[in-house]
C-alpha cells in the first residue's frame, strides 16, 4: 500500500552508512542515477499490486492480522540488516516510544483505511484519490505551520479533485453499464464503490493527521529515518495483533476463506513480500536521495503515478475506458504541476505575508512527499 507513510520514505544522508572512496564497479554502479529511481519505482509497484493481489482475488477480510505480519516482516528485515552493518537506528527506549505511540496510532488507522479503500477500488483509482491527501496537508501546513499555497499549487489542486471526480464518475459509469441488465447487481456494485470512496475519504484525512503529526513528533524525539521505520512497526504489532483476535473472525470457515488450500502459499508469500515491500521503498528512497536530490526525488515520485496506475490496468480488471484513462492522465499531470509548484516555491522563500513553513527535517518532509507516490 502505497503506503510510504509507514516506512517514512526519503533519508537524511546519515541514514546510510556512506561508502568508502573508491572506483570499484559496485560503487560505480550504486551512484549510478538510474538503477536508483528503477528500484524504487518498482518497489513502489511491487507493494501496490501484492497488496492488491491479497485484499481483493479470494474475499481476504483479515485485514488487521495482514497488517501484523507486514509489520512483523518489516522488523525482522531491518533487524537483520542492523545486525549485518547496512543500515543503524536507535534501540528500543520505553521514553521515546510513549513520545512516539500517538504517531503509531495514526500509521494504523491510515494503513487500515489503505487497505479498506484497495479491497474496494481500482488500483488506478485508488492512486487518483490519493492524491486528493496533498491538499489536506497542505492546508494543514497553512493552518498550523504557517506555510502557503502558491497559485500554481492551488492550480495543481483544482486538476487533482477533477481527476478525482472523472474517476468517480468513470467507476460508477461502467457499473452501469456492465450490470445495467439487473438491477440488483448494479445497485450492489455501485455500493461497493460508494464503500470504497468513504474509506479513500477516511485514508486521506488519516494520512494528512499522520504526516502533520508526525511533524510534530520528531522535533521532540530527533528520529533518522530507519528510527522512524522501527518505532511505528514495533509499536503497531502488538495494537494490530490484539484488533484482529479481538475484531476479526478466527474461525475454520473464515480462515478457509481467506487461505483456501489451492492459494495459501501463494498468498502467504504475497503477504511477506508486501512487508518487504515497504523496505524496499525505504532503502531505494534513500538511495535515489543520496545518489541524485530530494527535487530530483520529489519528481520521481510525481511521474511514479502513472506506473503504478497502469500496473492495475495490467495485472488487474480493472475498466479501461477514455474518461478512466484521462483521469490516469489528469491525476498525473497534476501530480507533476505540484511538484513544479514546489520546486519554485522553495527559492522563493522571502518576508513579508508567510510563504513558508518552518524547516523540516528529512524524515517530516519525505514522509510528505511519499503521499504523492
Amino acid at each position: 500500500m502505497n503506503d510510504g507513510g509507514r516506512s517514512g520514505k526519503g533519508f537524511d544522508q546519515a541514514s546510510i552508512p556512506s561508502r568508502p572512496a573508491g572506483s570499484t564497479p559496485l560503487t560505480a554502479t550504486s551512484n549510478n542515477p538510474i538503477l536508483p529511481v528503477l528500484s524504487y519505482c518498482g518497489s513502489s509497484i511491487l507493494m501496490t499490486v501484492t497488496n492488491k493481489y491479497v485484499l481483493s482475488g479470494f474475499g481476504f477480510n483479515l485485514n488487521f492480522f495482514l497488517l501484523c505480519v507486514q509489520s512483523v516482516v518489516c522488523v525482522v528485515a531491518i533487524s537483520i540488516c542492523k545486525s549485518s552493518g547496512i543500515i543503524t537506528y536507535r534501540d528500543f527506549n520505553s521514553d521515546e516510544a510513549r513520545k512516539w505511540f500517538p504517531v503509531s496510532l495514526l500509521l494504523i488507522g491510515t494503513i487500515y483505511t489503505s487497505t479498506k479503500a484497495l479491497q474496494f477500488l481500482s488500483i488506478p483509482v485508488y492512486t487518483i484519490f490519493k492524491n486528493l491527501t496533498i491538499i489536506l496537508i497542505a492546508y494543514g501546513e497553512v493552518l498550523w505551520f504557517g506555510g502557503s499555497v502558491t497559485g500554481m499549487a492551488l492550480f495543481s489542486f483544482g486538476l487533482m479533485v477533477l481527476s478525482s471526480v472523472i474517476a468517480a464518475w468513470a467507476d460508477i459509469q461502467h457499473a452501469l453499464q456492465n450490470y445495467g441488465h439487473s438491477e440488483t447487481e448494479a445497485s450492489a456494485r455501485v455500493s461497493t464503490l460508494n464503500a470504497g470512496y468513504m474509506w479513500m475519504l477516511f485514508n486521506c484525512l488519516c494520512s494528512a493527521a499522520f504526516v502533520l503529526g508526525m511533524r510534530k513528533r520528531i522535533k521532540l524525539t530527533n528520529f533518522k529515518d530507519f528510527d522512524t521505520m522501527f518505532y511505528n512497526n514495533v509499536l503497531s504489532i502488538p495494537i494490530l495483533l490484539v484488533a484482529s483476535l479481538l475484531l476479526e473472525d478466527w474461525s475454520s470457515a473464515n480462515i478457509e476463506t481467506n487461505f483456501p488450500a489451492i492459494e495459501r502459499n501463494r498468498i502467504i508469500m504475497a503477504m511477506i513480500f508486501s512487508g518487504l515491500s515497504s523496505v524496499f521503498i525505504s532503502y531505494t528512497s534513500a538511495w535515489c536521495v543520496r545518489v541524485t536530490s530530494s527535487t530530483t526525488y520529489s519528481m520521481v515520485g510525481a511521474l511514479n503515478k502513472l506506473p503504478i496506475a497502469l500496473s492495475g490496468l495490467v495485472f488487474f480488471d480493472a475498466p479501461i475506458t477514455v474518461p478512466s484513462v484521462s483521469a490516469i492522465a489528469l491525476g498525473f499531470v497534476s501530480g507533476i504541476v505540484y511538484t513544479l509548484a514546489k520546486v519554485k516555491q522553495s527559492p522563493a522563500k522571502t518576508g513579508g505575508l508567510p510563504t513558508s513553513a518552518p524547516p523540516m527535517s528529512a524524515s517530516s518532509q519525505s514522509a510528505r512527499d511519499s503521499l504523492k507516490s
